[in-house]
């Protein structure tokens, strides 16, 4: 059976004009994918041109007549749109025309429609946002990246247990090693939230390492991070700038004069070698974990190339069954100190 990806043609910064590019090439490397692009029919009618021959068998348009908007807010968004092609792209997964979606839209909105629409998954609270940042040894799932700015230990456990799942998906590791964020790698140390989920996770059937610092991210020390929200975000920005600064510096340094330009030349593959492992574009799509259904949010300023490695990202996961391995895992695990709340998320 063929796997179909939905997309929401209309999200981000640059709307078609990037996704469109992105999906055509996404196609013509993966032959046995389909896609549903949503969004305005004829708007993305154009931006196919000749192509839209080429993959007709593989091509759905389905129409929507309403855009979110990057700054609109999420209330609004579930409210008065609808029929905006974030949430018909979403709905496709949710009556299972659909393996996945995959949209540069507001999270905010993407977050409150998704949870909306697909509902959360029996046992986890709230979702998480999960992203695959590249360490000295290969990668590491990093979550909560800023879906609760506030998480309490029974939701950190839960995070434990969906980035392990992921990291099963996509690495095909058996037994993927989990830390937490914390101050200090000794027990004693964080405040009691992260003393609580500590000692949640340990007696979990999780591969639970312990403690874990901000350097251990790139150092690759764990296969998945768990952290609330907040700390998640500022982390993730974090290595994002100093990566930014890192290239700018090297820029500035091997123009600052005719030998350091000639020495560029010479170690030029070995730059080029570099810049093509950290290229953040690789590690573009975040998967929004916990719901009935796989999400994936591409940065909203994605380029061509970037927007190409969330479709990646969302193949990956379809094809590891990270749906499938959470929802084992927490039907045999019921035991679990799991909070039981009401996961609904009403729409007004």
């Amino acid at each position: 059976m063929s796997i179909v990806l939905s997309v929401d043609a209309m999200g981000g910064d640059h709307g078609v004009k990037v996704i469109i590019p992105a999906c055509l090439k996404f196609l013509k490397d993966h032959k046995e994918i389909k896609l549903v692009l949503v969004g305005d029919k004829d708007l993305i009618t154009k931006h196919l041109k000749i192509h839209k021959k080429n993959y007709a068998k593989r091509i759905e348009i389905i129409h929507s007549t309403q855009v979110v908007e990057m700054d609109e807010a999420p209330q609004v968004a579930m409210r008065n749109k609808k029929d905006s092609s974030m949430r018909v792209a979403i709905e496709q997964v949710k009556l299972a025309k659909a393996h996945a979606v995959v949209s540069a839209g507001n999270t905010g909105a993407l977050m409150a429609i998704a949870r909306y629409v697909l509902r959360t998954m029996q046992g986890i609270d709230r979702p998480a946002i999960a992203k695959l940042l590249p360490t000295i040894n290969g990668e590491v799932c990093v979550l909560d990246l800023g879906a609760n700015v506030k998480s309490t230990p029974q939701q950190l456990l839960q995070f434990g247990i969906m980035g392990a799942q992921l990291m099963k998906a996509v690495t095909h590791k058996k037994n993927p090693t989990v830390g937490i964020l914390n101050v200090g790698t000794e027990e004693i140390k964080g405040h009691e939230d992260v003393k609580i989920a500590s000692d949640l996770l340990r007696k979990s059937s999780l591969n639970f390492y312990g403690n874990v610092e901000g350097d251990d991210i790139t150092k690759g020390t764990v296969d998945v991070v768990v952290c609330d929200g907040f700390t998640g975000n500022v982390a993730l920005k974090t290595i994002e700038g100093v990566a930014k600064m890192i290239s700018l510096i090297l820029k500035q340094a091997f123009n600052k004069s005719f030998i350091s330009k000639i020495m560029a030349i010479i170690v030029f593959p070995i730059l080029n070698k570099v810049k093509h492992r950290l290229d953040p574009r690789k590690y573009n799509g975040a998967v929004l974990l916990g719901l009935n259904g796989l999400v994936i949010k591409s940065h909203g300023g994605a380029d061509e190339i970037a927007f190409y490695y969330a479709l990646e990202q969302a193949l990956h996961e379809v094809d590891g069954k990270v749906i499938e391995l959470l929802e084992n895992f927490l039907r045999k695990n019921q035991d679990l100190e799991l909070t039981s709340v009401d996961n609904t998320c009403e729409e007004k």
